[in-house]
């Protein structure tokens, strides 16, 4: 959560050049090859394209050039378009590397601890964990669903990937539609089995593994309380 934070406050270079080098030796820290956190930002990386052609031509300010098509591109958007690059790839890859490291009900488990003192102004943490951990345990089923619907409907001759922009809209009807409904079931399917099973929500329940702060814990608090002190000091020295 510091990091996401940190991402979006510093406005500096030098200071997006730290939280790459964070990022890069956290990791190779964690075994992660970085070919594959590249893979995985293809998508992002064809969404930013598309808001940094935006920024170039409509963000107002002082043209880079007085010729040519350069005339219509400003400074200002031409460094807001880098500064949202580089801060969706810095969330992209740390959040991949959180993913990579931690397991779905670790990291429920984990936010579930951190928020717990909201149980006392009446914030239902415990049912926010539950849906935050469905969430990502219905991502693998609804990828693998989609994958066989896909299969199905290409063996019906259905074409999800030719013609015109409206043409591909119009293909990927058949993959949404069985898609939503398959949703729709497993969580019928599942409400009804939770219900079961006497689930009532978080009040009373226990654990069977209790979280405990180790050394490990310290260890990354105290490296991102160094990465902060290294970032203010360079934001600092902007001024």
């Amino acid at each position: 959560m510091i990091f996401m934070a940190a991402v979006f406050v510093v406005e500096s270079y030098p200071a997006f050049l730290v939280l790459i080098l964070f990022t890069l030796m956290a990791a190779k820290g964690a075994g992660k090859p970085v070919a594959d956190s590249l893979r995985g930002m293809k998508p992002i990386l064809c969404l930013a394209a598309f808001a940094v052609v935006l920024n170039l031509f409509f963000a107002e300010g002082a043209p880079v050039s007085g010729q040519g098509i350069l005339r219509h591109v400003s400074r200002e958007g031409l460094d807001l378009s880098a500064k949202m690059v580089l801060r969706l790839v810095l969330l992209v890859s740390g959040t991949s590397l959180l993913t990579f490291t931690t397991t779905p009900l670790s990291l429920t488990d984990g936010v579930e601890k951190l928020l717990q003192p909201l149980n006392r102004i009446g914030v239902p943490v415990h049912e926010i964990a539950l849906m935050m951990s469905l969430a990502l345990r219905f991502i693998p089923t609804l990828v693998e669903e989609a994958d066989r619907i896909i299969k199905a409907q290409s063996s019906r001759s259905a074409a999800f990937n030719t013609g015109n922009l409206l043409q591909r809209a119009r293909g990927q009807l058949p993959l949404l539609v069985p898609l939503f409904a398959g949703a729709l079931r497993r969580g019928d399917e599942l409400a009804t089995a939770m219900e079961a099973r006497c689930y009532r929500g978080g009040k009373g329940r226990t654990r069977m593994r209790e979280l405990r702060f180790s050394r490990a814990d310290l260890a990354s608090a105290g490296a991102m309380l160094a990465v902060v002190t290294v970032l203010m000091v360079v934001e600092q020295a902007r001024f």
